[in-house]
């Protein structure tokens, strides 16, 4: 299934999995505006990228401007900015819905290029140029056939939204009285786990958009990713494992079946299913199945969430990554805002 750029991006940003606030939140998707300014500082990083912008139709108005991560970024060819301090640009995008800012999703350089901040974005979606400067194709990139030599799931896997399920949050889940009523009285804006770098923990670390990798260490798989630069240990052998603890990420042991890795992890400790209200106890569990297909591009993934104290049943999830060459489990080194 292909997602068209505004849903694409409304999914991207409004679960936890793949951000740190609910854009919808803060922003008013229902209203485009558009200013015109200078660029008097750039802050380059995750978990969002930010600019301020001081108008230039007299008010000399400064603006907080924000956009997708750096991870993010990197997929749309922007690794590097394409602004400096000093550049006059037009902006387009959705205010704020608390003070003078701005998600952008359109941004005119001095060079005459128009960077499009959506997925699949198309020329029709250019709005002061006939230049587009960046590109959309590795969120939609195939996957090439791995020889059978290199086959297996440790590599470096990439979250793509061509076939298969880029995300795997549901709509709604089946939730116990008590739950929902616990959901319906979270509020984004406070509640948020995520706020400013805040702590991300298991299963909701699993449904980030950037890269995965896995390390065979013997007894033990290493499974890095690359949101928050986490790190999972899955362990192998039990009479070598450490004594169980609680984390937010768990404790995780984990088998072959055939081609399979079956995954079972307990004792966490986050509390949350993804961040966005769906509050779950300590009594969680959760079974993971990471299988590559039959010719090695592509790693499928099914989790199940079982807790009765949230869950009137058990909640089942899939999702998929692709192998694509070159792409590394980059250093995410989230940063808050008041730190330099």
């Amino acid at each position: 299934m292909r997602f068209r750029p505004l849903i694409a991006l409304l999914i991207l940003f409004s679960g936890p999995a793949l951000a740190h606030h609910s854009v919808p939140a803060n922003f008013d998707p229902a209203i485009t505006m558009q200013i015109e300014g200078e660029i008097t500082a750039i802050e380059w990083r995750n978990p969002h990228i930010l600019f301020t912008l001081t108008a230039t139709d007299g008010s000399r108005a400064e603006w907080d401007l924000e956009t997708h991560s750096l991870s993010i970024m990197r997929r749309l060819n922007a690794a590097k900015p394409f602004v400096e301090i000093g550049d006059q640009v037009k902006v387009s995008g959705w205010p704020s819905r608390r003070g003078q800012g701005m998600f952008v999703n359109n941004m005119l350089l001095p060079s005459g290029e128009e960077f499009v901040f959506k997925f699949e974005a198309e020329p029709s979606d250019l709005i002061w140029s006939d230049r587009m400067l960046g590109t959309t194709e590795n969120w939609f990139a195939e996957s090439g056939d791995v020889s059978a030599e290199e086959r297996g799931i440790f590599r470096v896997w990439s979250t793509s939204m061509a076939g298969g399920e880029p995300f795997f949050w549901l709509p709604e889940y089946p939730l116990t009285p008590e739950a929902r009523v616990m959901k319906d009285a979270f509020d984004p804006v406070s509640d948020d786990p995520l706020l400013d770098c805040g702590l991300k923990g298991m299963p909701g670390i699993m449904g980030a958009p950037y890269p995965i990798e896995f390390h065979d260490r013997g007894e033990r798989i290493e499974l890095r990713l690359e949101e928050y630069d986490t790190l999972r240990i899955i362990n192998l052998n039990p009479e070598t494992a450490p004594e169980p603890m609680a984390s937010i990420l768990g404790y995780s042991t984990g088998r072959w079946e055939g081609e399979t890795l079956v995954v079972e992890t307990s004792h966490l400790n986050w509390g949350h299913l993804q961040g966005r209200g769906v509050i779950v106890s300590d009594e969680m569990e959760l079974v993971e199945r990471f299988t590559p297909t039959e010719n090695g591009g592509r790693l499928e993934y099914e989790i199940t969430v079982t807790d009765p104290s949230t869950f009137t049943e058990p909640v089942v999830m899939d999702k998929s990554w692709l192998y694509l060459p070159n792409v590394r489990v980059e250093l995410y080194a989230c940063t808050r805002r008041n730190e330099p």
